[in-house]
């Protein structure tokens, strides 16, 4: 036994038998704590459902206020706003900028009440969003939030977590199930190169390019992304 079996887990293709019989388009929602989170988490498993017209939301609870040094924060969010926008229209995903500040991210009552509303407004079928045991305190935040918001809509939606940067960001990452991004590898990265302000070049060789490829390996393919899904949740379709 190899690959992902000997690891007591499993692969599946995107289009699973586990999809409804009626066809029916889903809505994606995959919510980082910045720009370019759900890109580099998760963006080739984002093209892919949209590439089979599925409707992919990317949603940003910060607009990366603190992201650029040397920049106030004003100037960083417009940049990087700018480069969250450019990097969906490559993914053929719909933007979604939520109004927490970068590096300020706060778990309130009032902060859960907006995740639950907007969750709650979107009504989507699948929900991505960060492991929780991440060093980011941004990205534990923002996990929390859907989290409780998942719980508070009845569980009604599939929730995904994703890693980044696992080892350095993520922790104690244990997938349940992989995608093979290997046919929209290029376009990913064309997605994550539009964040110009994050040295992407840089953090994609010392980072994601090791994660997708040894993910890959688990998965017996080229390129993969992987995911820890919640085993309560309602839907699954990976």
């Amino acid at each position: 036994m190899s690959g992902a079996a000997a690891l007591g887990v499993s692969t599946f293709p995107l289009s699973a038998e586990e999809k409804e019989d009626s066809g029916k388009k889903l809505k994606i929602v995959v919510v980082g704590a910045h720009p370019d989170d759900p890109e580099t988490g998760c963006g080739g498993t984002m093209i892919l459902l949209a590439e089979e017209g599925h409707e992919v939301v990317s949603a940003y609870l910060t607009r990366g206020e603190a992201g650029i040094r040397g920049k106030s924060h004003e100037e960083a969010a417009r940049i990087r706003t700018a480069e969250a926008l450019e990097s969906c229209k490559t993914m053929n995903a719909r933007a979604v900028f939520l109004n927490q500040v970068d590096g300020s991210c706060e778990i309130t009552p009032g902060r859960y009440t907006e995740m639950y509303d907007f969750i709650n407004t979107e009504k989507p079928d699948l929900v991505f969003t960060h492991w929780p045991v991440d060093e980011h305190r941004d990205h534990r935040i923002c996990s929390i939030l859907v989290y409780d918001a998942w719980l508070k809509t009845g569980k009604s939606f599939g929730l995904y977590y994703f890693e980044v940067e696992s080892g350095g960001q993520t922790q104690n990452f244990a997938p349940t199930n992989f995608v093979d991004i290997s046919p929209v590898i290029e376009k990913k990265h064309t997605a994550c190169n539009c964040h110009v302000s994050q040295d992407i070049p840089r953090v994609y060789r010392e980072f994601h390019e090791h994660m997708e490829k040894f993910r890959g390996l688990q998965a017996s393919c080229n390129y993969a992304e992987a995911f820890i899904r919640h085993n309560q949740s309602s839907l699954q379709i990976i």
